[in-house]
C-alpha cells in the first residue's frame, strides 16, 4: 500500500490523500515509507459509526434544490469550528500534490480516486478540512478526521455514490495499483455500517499495509443534492478500525444545501 500523505501539523493527520507515499510497497520507494513510518499518526474516532436502533425514528430524508456549488459556497457550508463541540476544524495543507495511482482493475478507480484525494467524476469545486477533537490535546494520537466537500453536475453526485459502491463489491478481495512511487497493494474492500444522514450515504474500509502491518483506511460519503461530503480515517499503528464521529456526519449533513 502506497497511499500518499500530507504532514498538516505534529497534533494533526497524517492524511494518505496528498504528497508522499505512506505506505510498503511490495517493491515502490522504500524512501517515502520511511519517512511515512516516522510520522505516522493514528486517526480513530469517537461515537458510533451505526444505523439508529430499533425503535429510534428515522431521520426525514432532507431536500435540495440539486444546484451545483462554487467553491465559496462549498467553503460557506463546509463545517466550522465550534459547530461540532470538542473539534476544531481547519483547512487542509498541501492539497495542491494529489495522488497518483492507477488500479490494476478499472473496477476499482472509484476507490483508487478517492484514496488519491480526487473523487470521480470530476468535481466542479472541491473544499478540504480536518476535524481535530480537542478533547484529546496533549496526545500523540488525536482523533482527526479529513473531510473532502465537493460539488457535481447534474447527475455526477449520484454516479460518485453508484460508482463507489460498485467498487466496493467487486473489489471485495482488494486491488492493486501503481504510481510514480510504485507498486501498492490493498488486501480487502469491505462495506460498513453508516451514519444516516443526506440523502443517500455509504461507508467502506479499505485495508493496506504499512511495514507488513495491517493499515484500516475508512471512508464515509454523504450526499445531499449536487454536493457529496467524504469522511476519511485511518489507524497507522493499532490495526483498529477507526470511526469517524456521527456528529460531523450528523453536522455537516445539515449544512448541505
Amino acid at each position: 500500500m502506497k497511499v500518499r500523505t500530507t504532514l498538516v501539523t505534529a497534533s494533526t493527520l497524517v492524511l494518505c490523500l496528498a504528497a508522499a507515499g505512506c505506505g510498503p510497497d511490495d517493491g515502490g520507494d522504500k524512501g517515502a515509507g520511511a519517512k511515512a513510518t516516522a510520522s505516522r499518526t493514528p486517526v480513530s474516532g469517537s461515537g458510533p459509526t451505526a444505523t439508529p436502533g430499533a425503535g429510534s425514528a428515522p431521520a426525514p430524508t432532507p431536500t435540495s434544490n440539486g444546484r451545483t456549488l462554487t467553491e465559496a459556497e462549498l467553503a460557506k457550508v463546509v463545517l466550522a469550528t465550534d459547530e461540532v463541540p470538542g473539534f476544531e476544524i481547519a483547512p487542509l495543507e498541501g492539497i495542491d500534490e494529489r495522488g497518483t495511482e492507477e488500479p490494476d482493475d478499472e473496477a476499482c478507480r472509484p476507490i483508487t480516486a478517492i484514496i488519491n484525494g480526487s473523487p470521480e467524476p470530476a468535481p466542479a469545486a472541491t473544499v478540504f478540512r480536518t476535524a481535530t477533537d480537542t478533547r484529546e490535546e496533549g496526545k500523540d494520537d488525536p482523533t482527526v478526521v479529513t473531510e473532502i466537500l465537493t460539488s457535481h453536475p447534474k447527475g455526477g453526485a449520484e454516479e460518485l455514490l453508484r460508482s463507489v459502491r460498485d467498487a466496493a463489491r467487486n473489489c471485495a478481495d482488494g486491488f492493486r495499483t501503481t504510481s510514480e512511487d510504485g507498486p501498492s497493494t490493498y488486501t480487502e474492500v469491505k462495506t460498513l455500517p453508516v451514519v444516516q444522514a443526506g440523502q443517500e450515504s455509504f461507508a467502506y474500509q479499505v485495508t493496506g499495509s504499512l511495514e507488513g502491518a495491517r493499515v484500516p483506511l475508512v471512508f464515509h460519503l454523504v450526499r445531499t443534492g449536487s454536493t457529496v461530503v467524504t469522511f476519511y480515517a485511518a489507524d497507522f499503528l493499532t490495526a483498529t478500525t477507526p470511526e469517524v464521529p456521527a456528529a460531523l456526519v450528523t453536522a455537516q449533513a445539515a449544512k448541505l444545501p
